[in-house]
């Protein structure tokens, strides 16, 4: 009897020793999964690879997992529900700000724990190779000319790229046709077969086939030419009036689930924030035209809070509920 109450009593001491070894580890002990709503081979894709990439150099282990669909709210539910341990976050972009404006996700932005903004980006339009426009005026033309309309391809619906087209639409006085897929890779492909006549996508998903020549870039929706393309004007330049409504801006940040704890989430702020400063990520940025600020924690979460609010004026203007 006497040996079984030592042995019991050394089992709870070493069961009490195991539990304070777990909880005195250091976050993270094991790998994040980093959530992409989006197809491999866009610029969320791009980005959420370059961060596990550089964190990997510095020995933090970030699994990409790419979960698309829905203009992103597949994946980031899966963001939302997951345990708040900060072992599952998820790149968020201003699409998930589309999508709940037109009340078709029951996600809401206070269900995420806001924590790094990983990339700002300028959208352009862009064109097939053998397309007959070779400027804004050119597609102008065309819009106006083509029965039907012209067809305008977007990674996902009622989100920043669908806005834009439609408000290139709205100023000319045309109709068009929105094709939207389930991420810019996909726009990318049909786009360069010629089955779609234009596409809104961001400078880093379209630089490669741009050099190749397989597409042309028309115009950038934005107040100022991107960096990497400087001899695109905006549309601005051509008094079309992109923004009646406000400025967009198509911004991807990282996120947690609700709930994460203070020192974890200050933890994983600190871990992105240092990948993000790396030269390395800064090089990526601007080979792909990216702009990189360090925005974090409350701050990101009002500027979150602030895109929403816009999608919620421009939403009921320019989309029709599906």
């Amino acid at each position: 009897m006497k040996t079984r109450r030592i042995a019991a009593i050394a089992a709870l001491a070493a069961a009490s020793l195991l539990g304070t070894a777990h909880a005195g580890e250091a976050f993270p002990a094991r790998p994040v999964t980093l959530v992409v709503p989006w197809n491999p081979g866009g610029s969320v894709d791009l980005t959420g690879r370059k961060l596990s990439e550089v964190l990997g150099k510095s020995g933090v282990n970030v699994v990409v997992e790419n979960v698309p669909g829905a203009s992103s709210t597949i994946g980031l539910t899966k963001v939302a529900n997951a345990a708040p341990d900060g072992y599952t976050v998820g790149l968020a972009t201003s699409s998930l700000m589309g999508v709940i404006a037109q009340d078709m996700t029951k996600l809401r932005v206070d269900q995420f724990t806001a924590l790094n903004q990983t990339t700002v980006e300028q959208l352009i339009l862009v064109v097939p190779k053998v397309s007959p426009a070779n400027s804004v005026e050119d597609f102008v033309k065309l819009m106006k000319s083509r029965a039907g309309g012209v067809s305008i391809g977007t990674p996902g619906n009622n989100n920043v790229n669908h806005t834009f087209a439609s408000m290139l639409a709205r100023t000319v006085g045309v109709e068009y046709v929105n094709v939207p897929y389930t991420g810019g890779s996909k726009v990318l492909s049909d786009l360069a077969g010629g089955q779609i006549d234009a596409g809104v996508l961001k400078p880093s998903e379209t630089i490669n086939q741009i050099k190749a020549g397989l597409i042309k870039p028309i115009g950038v929706f934005s107040t100022e030419r991107v960096q990497i393309m400087p001899e695109v004007p905006t549309f601005a330049e051509k008094q079309i009036d992109v923004f009646p409504y406000g400025e967009l801006e198509q911004m991807s940040y990282l996120v947690g689930p609700r709930g994460l704890p203070a020192e974890v989430a200050t933890r994983l702020e600190d871990l992105f924030a240092q990948a993000i400063a790396s030269d390395d990520y800064q090089k990526f940025a601007r080979d792909f035209g990216m702009k990189v600020s360090d925005v974090r924690g409350e701050t990101l979460q009002k500027q979150a809070l602030a895109i929403q609010n816009t999608f919620n004026t421009v939403a009921p203007k320019i989309f029709t509920k599906q």
